[in-house]
């Protein structure tokens, strides 16, 4: 059965071109009216988010227009204020919005991370929140962030983009526990796609393999009411779709912890062997009350014969 939206609104930020226009043209074509979002302009001035809300409506779909920078608190109430008046409900937000500003990190300067930080993190911050609120009220909403693998893995040359980047999953976790009661969802998603922000980086065999309409089927998945999926990440590229986890050992344990300690154990320190997946802090206090008791087990006295 195809995956519908019928009823559903979503915003879509930084859509008037790459992925973003790709999540915006795909839910609109499933039946969402989406509200896309995007401050930029083509090469003859025109706005690159009207030119997709007409791609939409020339399909027969719903969208409006919205050219605020999400960069700043009003931009971003503004924003979901115009989704909640025009469609009348707040359903979907894909924090897509994204700039970069590259420079190895001795040389790395404010207006240079600055402006990633404000786009990336602060703009999902100012997105998200008023759209929360919507769905907490309405007792339901799904919500998909964008990270990257030079948030998750590192890049050279990218400091400010892979920290506003790993800044995102902190966010995403924190709202799978706070929407969890309320029926609203958090994701992470992590693409890799041929996009302005790649041009010239990609030879052509690599720009082909890398389309982006090939990450918006994972979009729309996470932001289905079908998907009770919630605080996970995945990469999405090319077509192939992969969980990213967080995975910690189970370590050693010792309540008279020594620096020698830490450098005789390193190897169990660093196995990766037993790992658990912990979806919140509380869950990783329980792997350390296990370590506990297991220290209490092996260390306890036999019993007397």
């Amino acid at each position: 059965m195809q995956l519908r939206f019928d009823g559903r609104t979503a915003i879509v930020t930084g859509a008037g071109t790459g992925l973003g226009r790709q999540h915006a043209l795909l839910l609109a074509s499933r039946g969402a009216a989406v509200v896309v979002n995007d401050p930029g302009r083509a090469a003859d001035g025109s706005s690159t988010a009207e030119a997709v809300v007409q791609e939409i409506r020339d399909a027969g779909g719903a969208a409006v227009a919205d050219t605020n920078s999400i960069a700043t608190p009003d931009g971003g109430a503004e924003l979901v204020a115009a989704c909640a008046d025009t469609f009348g409900r707040v359903d979907i937000v894909v924090n897509n919005a994204g700039i970069v500003r590259d420079k190895t990190f001795t040389k790395m300067t404010p207006d240079l991370i600055d402006p990633v930080l404000d786009v990336h993190l602060k703009g999902a911050f100012y997105v998200t929140q008023p759209a929360f609120s919507y769905m907490k009220a309405a007792g339901y909403g799904r919500i998909v962030f964008t990270t990257s693998a030079a948030g998750l893995f590192g890049n050279f040359g990218q400091t400010n983009y892979g920290a506003a980047k790993m800044g995102l999953i902190g966010l995403a976790r924190v709202l799978n526990l706070e929407g969890a009661k309320y029926g609203i969802a958090a994701n992470v998603v992590a693409p890799i796609a041929a996009t302005a922000m790649s041009a010239g980086i990609l030879d052509e065999e690599w720009e082909r393999r890398l389309d982006p309409s090939l990450v918006s089927p994972v979009v729309a998945f996470l932001t289905h009411e079908s998907c009770d999926v919630s605080g996970q990440i995945f990469s999405a590229a090319a077509g192939r779709v992969a969980r990213i986890f967080i995975g910690e050992g189970p370590g050693f344990y010792s309540p008279t912890l020594t620096p020698e300690a830490v450098r005789d154990q390193w190897d169990v320190i660093c196995s990766e062997d037993g790992y658990a997946t912990p979806m919140s802090a509380a869950d990783e206090r329980e792997l350390l009350v296990a370590a506990f008791a297991s220290h209490a087990v092996t260390t306890a006295a036999p019993p007397v014969a």
